[in-house]
């Protein structure tokens, strides 16, 4: 069966899940939503369906969807996440949502019970996982591969100099950071963090979060806006009592070590995921196959729930800096 699909604001990430589900053999892109109207007509003309102002429009039209991506953005880009969403669940109507969740926990809570009340499949784009690469590489801690996790060390690091907020930087950029290190090491237990501004920095643009997890594993995360083309997206370690792996740019390059023996095992574009671009229609692709299959909406991969708790650690890391506390979960 052929799913009719939305997307609500359709600025440069929406128009990526347009793409996707323009080219999916099992979507049928069938409304595009932006309260821009120039927006929403280009881009309905674009992939040729309806064009919609407001959410309540869309829903009080009559038009059958059978999912939507909500795509917009607000202050520190998760600050228009709330309504539109809690619209859409309210309507029935599954959503795959942006990271972050939302920049207030509150919202983020809010929208994770509605969507569990009306048992309804609600996942965030937390993309950096949905690779050949990390999937792999998460086999290999399931399997026992690396023995007990001893620790994760996890950088993620671009060039942003937007200044919006004092904590633009780590609410807008680390909900993925601390998806992948959740990924590999489960739940966190204490969060410590420090922080700088970069040179000629307003905002809080340089962060170092240290981690102790729930399992006994600590880890911590390296995270900029004041990184330079060169310097790389991003690099994962996750280190056991067996061995290791390092991840280098979300799919780019998988490594295991092991511990006690120098013949290392490495992949590179596992998959033939080449960059990390890719990641969008990998990760709204298994979005889509778990709509298909009806997975039930508490096994949804990349889950609100997960994205909640992801923001969940990045307030414990505000909260740490602004107290020179460690900030129990």
């Amino acid at each position: 069966m052929t799913l009719k699909v939305g997307v609500v604001g359709i600025g440069n990430i929406g128009t990526i899940h347009a793409k996707v589900y323009k080219e999916h053999a099992k979507t049928e892109l069938v409304a595009v939503c932006d309260i821009i109207k120039e927006k929403a007509d280009a881009a309905a003309v674009k992939y040729g369906c309806r064009a919609f102002y407001s959410v309540q429009d869309m829903l009080s039209s009559g038009i059958h969807l059978d999912a939507c991506s909500m795509a917009t953005k607000g202050e520190e880009n998760g600050g228009e996440h709330y309504q539109p969403t809690m619209e859409l669940l309210a309507a029935n109507i599954p959503v795959l949502g942006e990271k972050p969740i939302s920049n207030r926990i509150d919202e983020g809570e809010r929208m994770v019970a509605l969507a569990k009340e009306r048992q309804l499949p609600f996942a965030v784009n937390l993309n950096h996982r949905f690779t050949p690469a990390a999937l792999r590489a998460k086999e290999w801690v399931e399997e026992g591969r690396l023995g007990q996790l001893h620790m994760i060390n996890m950088k993620m690091w671009i060039n942003n100099p937007v200044e919006t907020s004092p904590w633009f930087h780590l609410r807008a950029l680390h909900p993925h950071s601390f998806d992948v290190i959740r990924y590999f090491c489960g739940d966190v237990k204490r969060v410590a963090a420090f922080m700088m501004k970069g040179e000629g920095r307003k905002i809080w643009s340089n962060a170092q979060v240290m981690l102790e997890f729930e399992n006994g594993a600590i880890g911590n995360l390296v995270g900029s806006y004041d990184a330079g083309a060169s310097y790389g997206l991003e690099r994962c370690e996750v280190v056991g009592s067996k061995g290791r792996f390092v991840l280098d740019d979300a799919c780019e390059l998988l490594t295991f070590y092991p511990r006690h023996s120098i013949a290392t095992e490495s992949y590179t574009y596992l998959g033939g995921m080449r960059n990390f671009n890719e990641t969008f229609k990998s990760r709204i692709s298994d979005w889509i196959e778990q709509l298909d299959a009806k997975v039930p909406y508490d096994q949804i991969n990349g889950s609100g729930e997960e994205a909640l708790k992801a923001q969940t650690i990045i307030e414990a890391a505000i909260r740490s800096f602004e107290t020179s506390s460690i900030v129990e979960l």
